[in-house]
């Protein structure tokens, strides 16, 4: 990205001029110069575009880590107003609705679990399907899967998959209201019969991590973790399902913007107002693969639990947290001091409420929300809590953001040599797909700790805790 069309507003934030006659709002970018120059000019094209969009409250804004994607940069958050004509955008939402990370505290620490990481790593291979299309054992009938998009991860709980202590630290207490399986076509639900309770591919993976460093120990302590403690990080969305909503209503929502006469600077930025019948079809959808996902990483939770106990018979896994990373959720935040009731687009984001925040679980509440950023394969990830304060619509950073696409990074890297390498720094691989663990190589991706850093800099998280990868299981 070229730094000359920017003005510096802060040390770590950017705004993107407007000239006379320009009718979009305001463009933020979170990060530091060497940051934003590794992005493509194109993220900063698309953020432009989404400030032009109806009912845009307060500016549209892109965190440290974003990079190109469709409809909005990956990164990207834009909150609208319903009463002010706002409109609801899949391209704001992502395909892969609710993408998302669970992360389990274990008792276990690293001289517990080092002697037995070999056959942990072939045990979670085992355990947890992965890879393109990849199925599990759980076959739902359409009425079952029905349940699954109204209830979430309750459903899953019913069915034996987890506990109730893991509901009260995910996201809306694991089901979000307003899912309308009817909104979903039936090629969306056959697409997922047989994937609840996997992976999938690209940048999703189950990682077993040790506690390497401690950025705030009384942070720390509310999110029980300590040096030297293995933690998991699950890492995948609503699957099939999912994608399927995507391509559908994008289709509907561009027809509804020209019914509408809502210029569109980009077909990809399709959307309707967040009160017609097609943006509130749309959300009824959403929320269903929503409610998709956190029940796809709470049967995962469960799946993963049994493997460690196979290994490890006195391990206890907790859920620490679920932060989702697709969605438009329905929030109060301020603006110009009078709280506004908005539809906050995080594609790519976390939302990172801050201490003391009511929807916060009470454990948790003095410090904030925890928040993860997930590192590319064997560098490393972050847990942070959600700063007070956040002028981001209480959002974050969700990972270090790729640098490369996937193709270069496939012609770049072998994914066996990569394995190799890793190996031999004591992080084991496992994956069905050599071409998927070269296109996620390490440097495919920004440095994980400046996006941390900058991000704790920025005022959107502080950082917790540095979580260093000991297995990998992905697509």
């Amino acid at each position: 990205m070229n730094l000359s069309q920017l003005c510096q507003l802060q040390p770590y934030l950017w705004s993107f001029p407007r000239h006379p006659g320009d009718k979009r709002a305001e463009v933020l970018l979170y990060g530091t110069a060497p940051l934003l120059v590794s992005m493509d000019d194109k993220v900063l094209e698309q953020i432009a575009n989404v400030a032009s969009l109806p009912g845009l409250a307060g500016a549209a804004m892109t965190m440290p880590d974003a990079h190109w994607g469709y409809g909005f940069p990956i990164g990207g958050v834009a909150a609208f107003d319903a009463e002010q004509g706002g409109v609801i955008s899949a391209g704001g939402v992502g395909f892969d609705i609710s993408c998302g990370i669970r992360c389990l505290r274990s008792n276990l620490d690293l001289p517990d679990a080092t002697p037995s990481l070999m056959e942990l790593a072939d045990t979670l291979f085992q355990a947890i399907p992965a890879g393109v299309g990849e199925e599990g054992d759980l076959k739902l009938n359409p009425a079952q899967l029905d349940q699954v998009l109204q209830d979430g991860a309750h459903w899953a709980v019913r069915q034996g998959y987890g506990n109730t202590a893991d509901l009260e630290y995910i996201e809306e207490r694991g089901r979000v209201a307003g899912a309308v399986p009817d909104n979903v076509s039936e090629l969306a639900k056959k697409r997922q019969r047989g994937e609840m309770g996997t992976l999938g591919s690209g940048n999703h993976y189950l990682e077993v991590q040790v506690v390497e460093r401690i950025h705030d120990t009384v942070a720390a302590s509310a999110f029980g973790l300590h040096e030297g403690q293995i933690v998991i990080s699950i890492h995948c969305g609503s699957r099939g399902l999912g994608h399927q909503i995507g391509t559908d209503y994008l289709v509907m929502l561009a027809k509804a913007a020209g019914r509408l006469g809502i210029h569109l600077p980009n077909r990809e930025l399709a959307c309707a107002p967040i009160k017609s019948p097609e943006g509130r079809q749309y959300i009824g959808a959403m929320n269903a693969a929503i409610n998709c996902a956190l029940a796809n990483r709470q049967i995962l939770t469960h799946l993963t639990r049994m493997a460690f106990a196979k290994i490890y018979p006195h391990a206890a896994l907790e859920t620490l947290f679920d932060v989702s990373h697709n969605t438009c959720k329905e929030e109060t935040h301020e603006i110009n001091g009078k709280p506004r009731l908005l539809h906050v687009h995080r594609k790519g984001a976390t939302r990172a409420f801050g201490p003391g925040h009511p929807m916060l679980p009470e454990r948790y509440r003095a410090v904030g929300q925890p928040v993860v950023i997930g590192g590319s394969m064997g560098t490393g990830s972050y847990i942070l809590a959600g700063a007070r304060g956040n002028q981001a619509f209480a959002s974050s950073s969700h990972g270090a953001g790729r640098a490369m696409s996937r193709n270069k990074a496939s012609v770049r890297w072998h994914g066996r040599e990569l394995i190799s390498e890793l190996a031999q720094q004591g992080i084991l691989i496992r994956s069905r797909s050599m071409r998927g663990v070269a296109e996620e190589a390490p440097g495919a991706y920004k440095d994980v700790d400046l996006v941390a850093e900058v991000t704790e800099q920025a005022g959107l998280a502080r950082r917790v805790a540095f979580l260093r990868p000991k297995v990998c299981v992905k697509g």
